[in-house]
């Protein structure tokens, strides 16, 4: 075992560790080295979202010691922000294994630090800490969740006072912070507990009446209450709010999926609680068919990512991916307000710059502003605080399955997302049609945009390398031509520059430093390659579009659009 490894684990033999903890290193050490080795070989990282890994001992994993020393990190950089006022923070967790000690742990540390905690008494979504954040006047607070990873996962979301994850400089100095903390000696595990005030049912009944504040048409809703919804929280805490928001939305006919109905960090009916996954909603599928439900839902395990089944023109149940469903929930806030006479002048909507540009196009031709920003909400927060006082923002999401309505919260909610898509659904029926005759009307008047994104990765000790490799290569050579199709515009976040190929002209990128490239075709195609911060994977976003004239072209244009990407894909050599 290499001798700074093996400092490491005789530092947790001898140190201020419990007796279970030193009991499991043994075992390790009896039985497995290999995960040993891998378990203390570095230190978990504070990146800047906060902690997530494997659970297990050790410095590079998941555990009461990691969290604890992250959280004191955090403690100190809180104090040193608000000197002069009392800090509160709010904290929450997830269903899976151990969240709610990790997050007693996190709760006891931050008040040990003589920090205000509003701690809940049991699991809730992520968007509704976020929510209580901004609702208590909170300075930060943490989430103990590792979302839609596997189960062996934990992790811990960090947030600022106004709700959304944190951003530069706070992300970047408390990463400071939880790097200077050296041992777990420095931190304060017990002593202020007096300083813990559990939440619950009031924090319930506070966020259910804002998601019911987003709802534009209730009188449609009253018509179409029957409206048949399949809903599956897959094990996690969506339970605890999705299926009662729905009862004071008005909807009566709601059938849950009872075998993911209970929380469960085991996560029994799936391989990945992941609403992405078709296998995930499979059951949800199942029921669906049977009772010939109108509308399917599922919510990841913190209850911040939604997936939506609907049918098809033929019958058949299929899966919307993550663009498609936004395509449809910015199109009915607008559509739905402007025709209700509750939009502002000032509205706008906010999405990711790997999201269709469909969204750009929609927004364009109803005159509202739309802005695109850096992947992850935490960047669609900054922005509404940036604008809150010139606009009125409105809805804002990404292409991987996150929307967030309105702006008493500051992260992606599929509860409040959940409960928008039924009355999206309930106000089609209400015409006589079905969530996928809008999908193709709205084809029909704005073009048909086809996404598609594959994920690469780089295995071995170069992986990293390999992909750095990958993107210099793009940068300081870009191709002339993808797919017989001229390049136009290089986008590159990293040097926030963009420039014309053809013409040589450039201009600044008004956005944060980013280690993003994207293409612009010359027949409207757009590729963005993205690599991990974290892993050695890069992912390739693809966006084609075309005209479509009529529904009977439907099925044509999908197979040309689908046959361009598969182009595009094998003149970049990406498989």
């Amino acid at each position: 075992m290499d001798a700074v490894i093996l400092a490491k684990v005789n530092n947790w033999l001898t140190g201020n560790y419990d007796q279970e903890t030193k009991a499991e290193i043994i075992r390790l050490q009896n039985e497995n080295p290999d995960e040993l080795i891998d378990s203390f070989y570095q230190n978990l990282e504070f990146g800047t979202g906060g902690l997530r890994g494997i659970m297990g001992v050790g410095t590079n994993r998941i555990n009461k010691y990691t969290i604890g020393m992250a959280t004191q990190g955090y403690s100190n950089y809180l104090l040193k922000s608000f000197p002069n006022i009392i800090v509160k923070v709010a904290i929450a967790h997830d269903s899976r294994n151990n969240s709610r000690f990790y997050a007693e742990t996190v709760a006891k540390v931050f008040a040990a630090n003589g920090i205000k905690v509003f701690l809940f008494q049991s699991l809730r979504p992520t968007p509704e800490l976020s929510f209580t954040i901004r609702y208590l006047g909170c300075q930060g607070g943490v989430v103990c969740t590792a979302s839609h990873n596997p189960k062996e996962y934990n992790g811990y979301k960090a947030y600022w006072n106004d709700g959304g994850q944190l951003v530069p400089p706070h992300d970047h100095r408390v990463i400071e912070e939880v790097e200077k903390i050296g041992s777990v000696n420095e931190v304060k595990w017990t002593g202020g507990e007096s300083h813990i005030t559990m939440v619950g049912k009031e924090m319930d009944e506070a966020y259910i009446s804002m998601v019911k504040n987003l709802s534009v048409y209730p009188e449609i809703i009253e018509r179409q209450h029957n409206l048949c919804i399949v809903y599956t929280p897959i094990h996690g805490t969506g339970i605890k709010l999705v299926p009662e928001v729905l009862q004071r939305f008005g909807f009566s006919n709601v059938h849950v999926v009872d075998d993911q109905a209970t929380p469960d960090g085991n996560f029994p009916t799936v391989a990945y609680p992941n609403p992405e996954e078709k296998e995930t909603m499979s059951l949800g599928l199942k029921k669906s068919r049977e009772i010939d439900a109108d509308i399917l839902l599922g919510t990841d395990p913190d209850a911040d990512r939604v997936g939506i089944g609907i049918k098809n023109d033929k019958g058949e149940w299929i899966l919307m991916n993550g663009n498609q469903t936004a395509v449809l929930a910015f199109n009915y806030m607008i559509e739905a307000r402007k025709e209700k006479g509750i939009s502002q002048p000032n509205d706008m909507v906010i999405k990711t710059i790997v999201t269709t540009d469909m969204i750009d196009e929609i927004a364009r031709q109803s005159h509202i502003h739309c802005y695109n920003v850096l992947t992850g909400f935490k960047w669609i927060a900054e922005l509404i605080k940036e604008k809150e006082k010139t606009e009125n923002y409105v809805i804002g999401g990404e292409e991987s399955y996150g929307l967030m309505i309105g702006d008493k919260l500051r992260d992606k909610d599929a509860v409040s997302a959940v409960a928008i898509l039924c009355e999206m659904a309930a106000y089609e029926k209400n015409k006589g049609k079905t969530l996928y005759d809008k999908l193709v009307d709205l084809y029909l008047q704005f073009g048909f945009y086809k996404e598609s994104l594959i994920s690469i990765t780089k295995k071995g000790m170069d992986g990293q390398k390999q992909i750095a490799d990958m993107m210099s290569s793009y940068r300081n050579q870009p191709p002339v031509t993808i797919n017989g199709s001229s390049v136009v515009h290089l986008l590159d976040y990293q040097i926030s520059r963009g420039k014309n190929l053809k013409t040589g002209e450039s201009w600044k990128i008004m956005l944060p430093v980013s280690n993003v490239l994207q293409f612009i075709l010359e027949d409207g195609s757009k590729i963005s390659a993205r690599p991990s911060g974290t892993e050695p994977k890069i992912k390739f976003y693809f966006s084609v579009n075309e005209k479509l004239n009529s529904r009977t072209s439907l099925e044509i244009v999908n197979n040309l659009l689908q046959e361009r990407i598969d182009a595009i894909i094998a003149d970049m050599k990406l498989k």
